[in-house]
């Protein structure tokens, strides 16, 4: 339940019309990337002129609305936000809201580049977990992935998140053809380290230069192939997120599953996303938005912006609309994840 005592009388607690709370806004600061993984984004992308992307300062004032209405956790996001210039300013600015009560926690999801250095700035900040994108163990197959060779470099930035106190969860995309000989070492190497580890499948987001339907992997075949050689129980633990989570070998480690094609998990959707841009999308599986960054920059920003999200509310839909039909993707969404924000 969101925590009620910051909220002035005027305004209302983010609620949608399926009567679902919105505690948990997930912030992209750059559509830009360090990295160029194939599932996600073409190799020669065109990205956003700088006079489209919030300010870091208008960024945080949309932050601060959405945490007077209700919102207690902020994941930051992509693109890759470590590489947005001077990112440790507001995260420093937004975790002081978590030491003044306004909010309960801070995190992002990053690809491991940037951490060696920046591990230690962020748990300063108030970050004290954050999700680390890694598809493989394989030097070759990431620079296969990725289109780059950093493997090496992200294994540090896990080494230096862990060492400077950071809880770190790993997101690995199942595609077939490429890791899926892979999951099951992936998920031995988490266990081994004491991580947890979310599979995720690959989902119509943006072009690629490949048929997504080529390298769907659905994880219901995925989890038959990991029972073979764990024990995996289903597990009570939720957080709001669209995870299923299972215990593996009795331990206190988890496995995730999040299946948008193949199990719908919007019944509990806690959240809004909003893009570096400031659109604000109701649901990543469409396409329908709301402007946010003219509303911010008019005379009257606070009022524009409730009355954009309250009409982004009004608007958000029960469910996606990604599926997998007769081999076919349904849904598919021109806008690349890294516009999204991951």
């Amino acid at each position: 339940m969101p925590d009620t005592q910051h909220i002035t009388p005027k305004q209302k607690i983010l609620q949608d019309t399926f009567g679902r709370k919105i505690t948990y806004l997930r912030l992209s600061v750059t559509d830009r990337c360090d990295l160029r993984c194939t599932y996600c984004m073409a190799e020669n992308m065109s990205f956003l002129p700088k006079s489209e992307v919030l300010s870091l300062e208008e960024m945080l004032s949309l932050s601060r609305i959405f945490m007077e209405r209700g919102v207690r956790r902020i994941r930051l996001s992509g693109g890759e936000p470590l590489v947005r210039k001077n990112i440790i300013w507001l995260f420093e600015h937004l975790g002081a809201e978590i030491s003044a009560g306004n909010l309960d926690e801070l995190t992002l999801t990053t690809n491991g580049t940037q951490l060696r250095q920046m591990a230690k700035p962020l748990y300063d900040a108030g970050v004290r977990r954050i999700n680390i994108s890694l598809d493989t163990l394989d030097p070759v197959l990431f620079k296969k992935i990725t289109r780059r060779d950093q493997l090496s470099v992200v294994l540090d930035g896990i080494e230096a998140a862990l060492s400077a106190g950071l809880a770190v969860k790993i997101n690995t995309v199942a595609v077939k053809g490429i890791n899926d000989a892979e999951i099951a070492s992936l998920l031995q190497w988490t266990q081994n380290k004491g991580l947890d580890l979310t599979l995720i499948e690959t989902m119509p987001l943006g072009t690629v230069s490949d048929a997504r339907e080529d390298t769907y992997m659905p994880l219901s075949v995925v989890k038959d192939q990991l029972d073979q050689q764990f024990t995996l129980t289903p597990s009570a633990y939720r957080t709001g997120g669209p995870a299923r989570y299972f215990t593996v070998n009795g331990g206190t480690n988890k496995l995730g599953l999040i299946t948008p094609l193949t199990n719908n998990f919007c019944d509990g959707c806690n959240r809004m996303r909003v893009t570096c841009t400031g659109r604000i999308y109701m649901c990543l599986g469409q396409d329908n938005h709301v402007d946010l960054r003219t509303a911010l920059r008019s005379d009257t920003p606070t009022e524009s912006l409730n009355a954009c999200i309250d009409k982004a509310l009004g608007e958000k839909p029960k469910r996606h609309d990604f599926a997998m039909i007769d081999g076919k993707m349904q849904g598919k969404i021109s806008r690349p994840m890294s516009q999204t924000g991951g």
